[in-house]
């Protein structure tokens, strides 16, 4: 099947992918009365004496805003709120398929820091959480951390911490099959942008302690001012060792490589450099960095990309759906470390010992055991860290 054709196709037939659906029946007298008005002042007033029981009284418990603005969708880069519409939809489709969690698409026809940040926060009291998305970096780090710091509801940007969610589960899972520990392997992540950079930091809480980190302008160290500010201070903590080079420096001996850059940028020979047992998670879309039948030919031991073509594919949708309905469920205040860390290891353990190969180290983007798993083990880390008003 030709997915491009055959997509464009299907969103001519469907004219959206998701609708509204009235909850409450409207169709007498006396329903009128109690979803509208007369009766619709009492809940109103409540809320006004206590906004707390919006929670309570209307869906915003439960309802979720899929924000870009459309600079960085998929691969495409800057093609505007408009064009981002679709993948927007599809966010939400997924997010009420997997979590159960009611999400709208909103794209903001700005590219202003402060202007994003204040649309916002304007709004924000009509949901139970944000989802950031396809919003280019430097900015969206700023944005997220504005947010988080000026909301008390979860803010959460997929592009950088679903991505690193799901890259740390896969490599927990990877590393059992090595045999090799988390604090004594190296990793190199080619790619620093909002998801690189994310990926490098986390997998550093989970216990990796050499991280090298490359962009297109080569390995990331310390002092180089080619690099932009939120790469520099990604530096201060990566290549303690000052490595200087190109990508294929950065990969001799390393355990794993990690690709959320460009296709076709990792060769036969860049695979055979690394140590035993090479890891690799190559996942520029729609072709990876280098492809799985190449990088097991060169002896990768194992290879996951971002691709359902191919066995492993590490794909957000294993995070987003749970991560919220885990949050919103116990009214989480804000998304923490510990709140992510669960997450991967929910999604890491819902492969057993015996289920678990070099070619299944994840589950499937449509096994509700994964976003279960990881919406209880949101939870119970939201409460156990103090950021959960509900003690379920």
């Amino acid at each position: 099947m030709d997915y491009r054709k055959e997509s464009l196709k299907k969103h001519a037939e469907w004219q959206g992918k998701i609708e509204i659906t009235a909850r409450v029946p409207v169709g007498s007298r006396e329903e009128l009365s109690l979803a509208y008005t007369p009766g619709v002042a009492e809940p109103c007033m409540a809320i006004h004496e206590d906004v707390e029981k919006s929670f309570e009284l209307t869906r915003r418990w439960n309802t979720v805003p899929v924000i870009t603005d459309g600079t960085a969708v998929l691969g495409l880069g800057d093609i505007g709120p408009e064009a981002g519409m679709p993948v927007m939809e599809g966010k939400c489709a997924l997010f009420k398929a997997y979590g159960d969690v009611d999400a709208y698409p909103l794209c903001i026809a700005s590219k202003d820091t402060e202007e994003i940040i204040r649309s916002i926060k304007l709004f924000a009291g009509s949901f139970g959480g944000i989802n950031l998305e396809d919003i280019s970096a430097p900015r969206c780090f700023e944005i997220e951390t504005r947010l988080k710091e000026e909301l008390d509801i979860p803010v959460f940007h997929d592009d950088q911490h679903g991505t690193a969610i799901v890259t740390a589960a896969a490599l927990l899972n990877a590393l059992k099959l090595a045999d090799k520990r988390i604090d004594e392997i190296k990793v190199v992540i080619n790619g620093a942008g909002a998801a690189g950079i994310a990926i490098a930091k986390f997998l550093m809480a989970f216990g990796v302690k050499d991280v090298i980190a490359c962009s297109s302008r080569g390995i990331i160290v310390e002092g180089d001012t080619r690099f932009n500010p939120v790469q520099q201070e990604l530096a201060k903590i990566t290549n303690r060792e000052k490595l200087t080079g190109t990508l294929a420096d950065a990969m001799k001996g390393a355990d794993v490589l990690v690709g959320v850059s460009v296709a076709n940028c990792v060769t036969k020979e860049m695979v055979r450099s690394m140590a035993e047992k090479p890891i690799l998670f190559t996942c520029a879309n729609p072709v990876p960095e280098i492809h799985p039948d190449d990088a097991k030919e060169a002896g990768a031991f194992i290879v996951g990309t971002g691709s359902s073509q191919y066995p492993n594919q590490i794909n957000n949708v294993l995070v987003f759906p749970g991560l919220f309905r885990g949050a919103l469920d116990v009214r989480a205040t804000t998304v923490n470390k510990e709140m992510m860390m669960a997450a991967s290891r929910g999604i890491a353990d819902c492969i057993s010992e015996d289920e678990l190969s070099r070619e299944y180290i994840l589950p499937f983007a449509y096994d509700k055991r994964a976003h279960e798993s990881v919406a209880r083990a949101v939870a119970a880390a939201a409460i156990e860290t103090g950021v959960a008003k509900i003690k379920k």
